[in-house]
């Protein structure tokens, strides 16, 4: 187990830094790691400002550091912080309770300051010595952020995030003092996810790494919106996914179609209609958080069927429904007369866990751990209304309660 605390030599080491104290009030509501297993590099894709308010708001780091070179301590490096969403390395998932999350100010695909090279070497070089992190499992977030399946990928998928691309350059990790990096993705290459953005994977790992992986087909993917761009258009072979990524359905996200009229991405349920030429204007990056909560997708409204809701994951244990009986049924639980008959209104999760009923002697803790608190996790109380963990008081949630987690 990686020490999950600093010693008196990395105290002594973070002074020489100029870590300025940016608290965020959340810090005190975050659970500690048991223990730290990667550090995980991310781009704000803002400027400093504005990036150093929401990562605060949302306790979304543990470190930001800005382009003056500028450390702010955001969140305790011993505590949780709510960075990597859903994310998968080497089978492992959830991995905000095993790693450090540094932002860079910046952008996936820009440089960054000589001032940020010089602190983020240091930083690392310390949280490494501290945690015993090897330069190989310095991990940028794009590598291990991951999507569940939707409209456009049938399969878990390798591609929800950009973010922090420009870590994996072999010529920056040299000089940020990593001489290790990733010799593939190991999830792809296990079966587990599936390449969604063959751009992205080209610059995470070298072309003779690939070579094994793009022995399976792997979907086309359009040259990428540049970085920074807040309105995109939709061309072929450039999805609203391609340009929008989870937020494709989010209300922050507006479509701008030709005829002049918009809608926002929660009010859109036909997505065969965004053709050529409509304008996708994407919502404040410093307004919204890193990883939004996917929610739960309603059959009916959010897709005609459980295959355009969850692909080929529809039959999957980790895929629940919420039947209008109060029952919550496992894909791989559902006969094939239940599954087609699924009426409009049920709602899915996918990518879940039914962790059972919190009573007098199970606590939502005892189901789920740290993630009770986690706004990926659900619970669905005994009025059916469903509640993100992070909404959530202990004490206040109702004996009988069902609580739903991602693994």
């Amino acid at each position: 187990m990686r020490n999950a605390h600093f010693g008196l030599a990395a105290v002594a080491a973070l002074a020489s830094l100029n870590i300025v104290s940016s608290t965020s009030p959340h810090n005190r509501d975050r659970p500690a790691r048991a223990r730290t297993d990667y550090i995980v590099l991310h781009t704000t894709e803002a400027p400093g400002p504005s990036s150093l308010q929401k990562l605060r708001r949302f306790g979304e780091a543990h470190y930001l550091v800005d382009t003056d070179g500028t450390v702010h301590r955001i969140i305790s490096p011993n505590r949780v912080a709510f960075h990597a969403g859903r994310s998968m390395w080497r089978g492992v998932t959830n991995l905000d309770r095993f790693t450090i999350g540094i932002e860079v100010v910046g952008y996936h695909d820009r440089p960054i300051t000589a001032a940020q090279i010089r602190s983020l070497r240091e930083l690392l070089n310390t949280l490494k010595r501290s945690y015993r992190v090897t330069d190989d499992r310095v991990l940028t977030h794009s590598m291990v952020a991951y999507g569940a399946p939707n409209r456009w990928h049938r399969q878990s998928h390798r591609g929800r995030k950009r973010c922090g691309m420009i870590f994996a350059d072999p010529r920056l990790r040299a000089q940020l003092g990593l001489r290790g990096q990733p010799a593939h993705d190991p999830d792809v290459r296990a079966g587990r996810l599936v390449v969604a953005d063959p751009y992205l994977f080209d610059r995470l790992f070298t072309a003779p790494r690939q070579a094994q992986a793009r022995a399976t087909p792997t979907p086309v993917s359009a040259a990428p919106p540049p970085a920074g761009a807040r309105e995109v258009e939709i061309r072929p072979g450039l999805t609203a996914w391609d340009v929008a990524r989870e937020f494709y359905n989010h209300p922050s996200t507006v479509y701008r179609f030709p005829d002049g009229t918009e809608r926002r991405g929660d009010q859109i349920t036909n997505w065969t209609a965004l053709r050529p030429g409509t304008r996708v204007v994407l919502g404040a990056a410093e307004a919204e958080p890193e990883n939004p909560a996917e929610g739960l997708r309603i059959l009916g409204r959010d897709g005609d069927t459980p295959i355009a809701l969850a692909g080929d994951e529809a039959r999957s244990g980790t895929t629940l429904y919420l039947l209008a009986d109060g029952q919550v049924k496992g894909g791989n639980e559902l006969s094939d007369a239940e599954f087609a008959r699924l009426p409009a209104g049920t709602g899915v999760l996918v990518g879940y866990v039914n962790g059972g009923a919190i009573t007098a002697r199970r606590s939502a803790f005892d189901i789920c751990g740290i993630r009770w608190r986690f706004p990926s996790t659900y619970y669905r109380f005994p009025d059916g209304t469903l509640v993100p963990g992070h909404q959530v008081r202990e004490t206040a949630i109702p004996r009988n309660s069902l609580v739903f987690y991602q693994p």
